[in-house]
């Protein structure tokens, strides 16, 4: 019985090690959960179009899901969202600008880097993402944090990243009061 334990346990271990992540993050600022917050554009830097603006939503809900009540999103028809986008800084400064006119303390930023099933057999769902909160007034970023993350063949892509996502922003609200 105790070899059938072992065994088991191990398949358990190893089956739960095949969905990876990977997730790098700075110490949690202090921040406050009832200033005005803002969600600005993410660059998608994939091949999949409007990833940038799913990770948004994704994002935004995790914001009030922890406790952050005062949220706006850059106007979608302010955004522009192409694969290829050479003006992505000039972008996201006007983004902070108008962060700023809103009244915002923290502005969430973002990259996409991956967004897609793998091509195989099982074309597992594959997510990567890099966020920062950024202090809207003197545009400083105060807590970044990147992260990748696979799951099984049957999950959805935006089950897999909102767990990513929620890892991710877990750490940098951690420290919010």
């Amino acid at each position: 019985m105790t070899r059938t334990f072992l065994t088991l346990l191990l398949a358990a271990l190893t089956l739960l090690a095949s969905a990876c992540s990977t997730l790098d993050r700075s110490p949690p600022p202090t921040l406050e959960r009832q200033a005005n917050w803002v969600v600005l554009p993410f660059a998608n830097h994939t091949e999949t179009p409007l990833a940038g603006q799913r990770a948004e939503a994704i994002a935004e809900a995790i914001l009030h899901s922890n406790g952050i009540s005062k949220v706006k999103r850059y106007p979608s028809n302010l955004q522009q969202e192409a694969l290829f986008d050479a003006g992505e800084r000039r972008q996201q400064e006007e983004a902070l600008a108008w962060a700023r006119q809103q009244g915002a303390r923290y502005a969430l930023a973002g990259a996409v880097d991956e967004w897609r099933y793998k091509v195989g057999v099982d074309g597992e769902p594959a997510a990567g993402v890099a966020l920062q909160i950024i202090d809207v007034g003197s545009g400083d970023t105060l807590w970044s944090g990147s992260g990748g993350k696979s799951g099984w063949s049957r999950e959805a892509l935006s089950a897999v990243a909102q767990q990513l996502i929620r890892s991710l922003l877990g750490s940098g609200l951690s420290g919010a009061r």
